[in-house]
Formats: structure tokens, C-alpha cells, sequence
């Protein structure tokens, strides 16, 4: 199953792929964002390590059954042929209305058919009142005249 844009990745097309993953990911949608990794895909994040697809899924559940009202915005940082890093940063709330901006970077690795094969995430969290939020949108994917994180200063 091909998942374009394919490598290897021009300017254009790993702006696309960046863009794809933010929207699915603010779905939150775990067995859709799940289709975009290989069955043996290997990750980490923060501190924790994962194999394939399914232990992604799972752990997408687990992530937002505990971040709540989640909304992610992700940068290109840099690309070269299948290989493509991100800079990002989403806003959260726990259940107890605690809010978060959590920080990070991501590196990607894709195989020829487009999906990610390794992911590699290093997060940090900031604690923020309501009011230092800066993602206001509806749920869903950030709509196109938001701000990026360059134009929040973040």
C-alpha cells in the first residue's frame, strides 16, 4: 500500500507529508494515524519504546485518553531523500483541567511505499493556565489561516 507523497522528498512534498501527519494526528484517530506507520515500525517516545503497528495504536489510545482537548501544530525542520525532521508542539489538558504546551522534535524515516518505518521523539512539557493557550481551534485538523509555530514565536 503506497502513502504518498513518496520518497525521495522534494521541498514541496516533505511540506505535504508534514502537513498530512499534523492533520491526522489531530483527529485523534488512532487506527487512522496508525496506517501511516510500517507493521514493524519502531519508535520512541519520550522514554518509551514501541514495535509495530498495534503497540502504536495502543499507545495512541493510552495518549489521548490522557491528553485532552489535544491540538498539534508540526514544522519541517529538514529533509533529505527519505528521511524528514519536525519540530512541533501541541496543547493538552489532563483531567484535571491542568494545561500543557508539550515541545519537541521528531525524526522520521520512511521505506519506499511512503510509510514510517522509524520515529524517533524527544518531548518536553511546559505547564500553561487557559489563558496562554494559543490553539483555539475547533477539533480536527489546524485550519490554514492559523498561525504556524514560526508565526507564534514558538
Amino acid at each position: 500500500m503506497d502513502r504518498p507523497p513518496l520518497p525521495p522528498f522534494t521541498l514541496e512534498t516533505a511540506l505535504q507529508k508534514v502537513r498530512m501527519a499534523e492533520n491526522a494526528w489531530n483527529t485523534q484517530d488512532p487506527a487512522r494515524v496508525a496506517l501511516a506507520y510500517t507493521e514493524d515500525s519502531r519508535w520512541r517516545n519520550r522514554a518509551e519504546f514501541l514495535q509495530g503497528r498495534s503497540a502504536i495504536q495502543a499507545f495512541l489510545v493510552r495518549k489521548w485518553a490522557r491528553e485532552l482537548d489535544y491540538r498539534l501544530i508540526k514544522e519541517l525542520w529538514a529533509f533529505r531523500e527519505n528521511r524528514i525532521a519536525v519540530r512541533f508542539a501541541y496543547e493538552w489538558h489532563d483531567d484535571s483541567g491542568q494545561w500543557f504546551r508539550s515541545y519537541g522534535n521528531e525524526n522520521w524515516e520512511f521505506d519506499e511505499q511512503g510509510l514510517m518505518r522509524l520515529r524517533l521523539a524527544s518531548i518536553n512539557d511546559l505547564l500553561i493556565t487557559e489563558a496562554e493557550r494559543l490553539y483555539r481551534w475547533d477539533p480536527g485538523p489546524r485550519p490554514e489561516s492559523h498561525p504556524s509555530l514560526s508565526d507564534l514565536g514558538l
